[in-house]
C-alpha cells in the first residue's frame, strides 16, 4: 500500500505544478495637480513726441501706449496705474507730470478713448479690470499733454508703475 500511496503522490504532484495558477490584485493611486492664479503684464513707452515745438503745436497733445497683461484662463484681474514719480503723492492723480529738471509739464492717463476717465489706483480714479484668458491681452493707455504754456526746452520724463491685482 505504501508503493500505492506514493504513486498517487507523485501524480498529485505531476497534475498540480503542470496546472497554470494565477492571482492578481489591484489598487488606486491618485494624481492632482494645483493650478495657481497668475498674472504678467508689461508696457510700452507712451510718446507725446520728440521734436514738439511749443510755439506752433496744436494742445492738447494726445498719444497712447499699450500694456500686455497675461493671466491664466478664467482668472479676474484689476489693472492699476500709479500717480507717477513726479505727482508729489501716491495718490495725487491731478498733478500727473513728466519733468525736465525742475521744469514740469502736466499731463494725464485715461481708461478710454475720449480721455474722459482717469486712470489711476481705484482711489480717486478709475482701474481697468479684466478676466484672463490664459493668453496675451491689450489693453490701451490713452495720454493727453493738456498744455506747452511755458514749457523749457529738453526731455522730459516720468515713471508711472503698472499693478495688477488678480
Amino acid at each position: 500500500m505504501s508503493k500505492l500511496l506514493k504513486a498517487a503522490v507523485v501524480c498529485s504532484v505531476a497534475l498540480v505544478s503542470s496546472a497554470s495558477w494565477s492571482a492578481t490584485a489591484s489598487s488606486t493611486f491618485q494624481v492632482t495637480a494645483t493650478v495657481l492664479s497668475s498674472c504678467t503684464v508689461a508696457g510700452t513707452t507712451l510718446n507725446f513726441g520728440s521734436n514738439i515745438d511749443p510755439i506752433a503745436a496744436s494742445v492738447p497733445l494726445d498719444s497712447t501706449s499699450t500694456l500686455t497683461v497675461a493671466c491664466s484662463n478664467t482668472t479676474p484681474y484689476t489693472v492699476a496705474l500709479s500717480a507717477g514719480t513726479n505727482a508729489g503723492g501716491a495718490t495725487n492723480f491731478t498733478s500727473r507730470a513728466i519733468k525736465n529738471g525742475s521744469s514740469t509739464l502736466g499731463y494725464q492717463l485715461y481708461t478710454d478713448s475720449s480721455r474722459t476717465t482717469v486712470w489711476g489706483n481705484g482711489t480717486s480714479s478709475s482701474t481697468v479690470p479684466g478676466t484672463g484668458s490664459g493668453g496675451n491681452q491689450t489693453l490701451s493707455i490713452y495720454g493727453r499733454l493738456p498744455s506747452l504754456t511755458g514749457a523749457v526746452p529738453g526731455s522730459y520724463t516720468d515713471t508711472v508703475t503698472v499693478t495688477i491685482t488678480y
